[in-house]
């Protein structure tokens, strides 16, 4: 692993750090907020999964998280939105929502993107071990969320380990992509023309299927413009009051897409997550 910055922000340490991945076949590069802490102390994780165009800078430097995560005592992680280099293919046409930024968090089955794009083992497996191995870290005590195509990932990840998660929630997620047109731009073409191959990175699918976790929290504005076509929020809530899912939906007046949405929300979702996390 290697050190690219590392900045002291509310007593802790803001680090951004690359590795070679296994899992990706590409350089990776990730942020961690470490809050102070004593000596020898291990502390809970809260994983951020960000969303279409994303890198982890976006969070890092505008996602507002670092005081809570200071006062709560919770580590910060941003992984990458997908895998990046030369040689790593990427949309044909140079499209936003698919390839470079645009990995969905799944491990791709189809060619071109099977050999780089395994993002669900990435962050699910590779990252987490590394993490463990260079941070104080407590492993036993780990949460997640995202935006967005983040919030998909969040959701299907949580979904899929509910016992590894304490904490599951997500800022204006994709809850079907399954249905959406982003995710039937991007699973077809990183999973193939299968729909059941996809039904296992679709929130509502997964619940619908019998995925279960105690609770959830979702913020969705109002005012995004991705509301209607792309994210659906009810579609999560009818499936969750069919499951028994004790699911927050909060529709907030008035806010949009950005990180202005987000970072109004973070210390709420932090402190949520650190009551879970003890």
């Amino acid at each position: 692993m290697e050190t690219v910055s590392t900045n002291t922000a509310f007593g802790g340490v803001q680090g951004v750090y690359k590795h070679a991945s296994k899992e990706t076949g590409t350089q990776m590069t990730f942020s961690v907020f470490v809050p102070p802490h004593a000596e020898g102390a291990k502390l809970p994780v809260v994983w951020y999964l960000s969303g279409l165009t994303c890198t982890h800078a976006n969070v890092t430097e505008k996602g507002e998280f670092r005081r809570a995560c200071a006062e709560l005592g919770l580590i910060f992680v941003a992984p990458d939105t997908s895998p990046r280099g030369e040689g790593v293919p990427d949309d044909a046409e140079g499209a936003y929502d698919f390839g470079l930024g645009a990995g969905f968090y799944v491990d791709a089955t189809e060619e071109p993107f099977a050999k780089n794009y395994r993002m669900w083992s990435y962050v699910t497996e590779e990252l987490p071990a590394l993490v463990a191995a260079q941070f104080p870290a407590d492993m036993a005590r780990q949460s997640i969320l995202g935006h967005s195509m983040g919030g998909h990932g969040a959701l299907t990840i949580g979904l899929t380990y509910p016992d590894r998660y304490k904490a599951v929630s997500a800022f204006a997620p994709i809850v079907a992509p399954g249905i959406v047109p982003w995710g039937e731009k991007a699973l077809p073409l990183y999973l193939g023309n299968d729909k059941a191959a996809w039904r296992r990175h679709d929130a509502v699918a997964l619940i619908e299927d019998g995925a279960r976790v105690d609770a959830l929290l979702v913020d969705q504005g109002t005012a995004d413009n991705f509301l209607e076509g792309q994210l659906k929020p009810k579609l999560l809530e009818q499936a969750c009051k069919a499951a028994g899912i004790d699911l927050t939906l909060r529709m907030q007046e008035g806010y949009d897409h950005s990180y202005y949405f987000i970072s109004s929300f973070m210390e709420d979702h932090l402190r949520w997550h650190a009551k879970r996390l003890g």
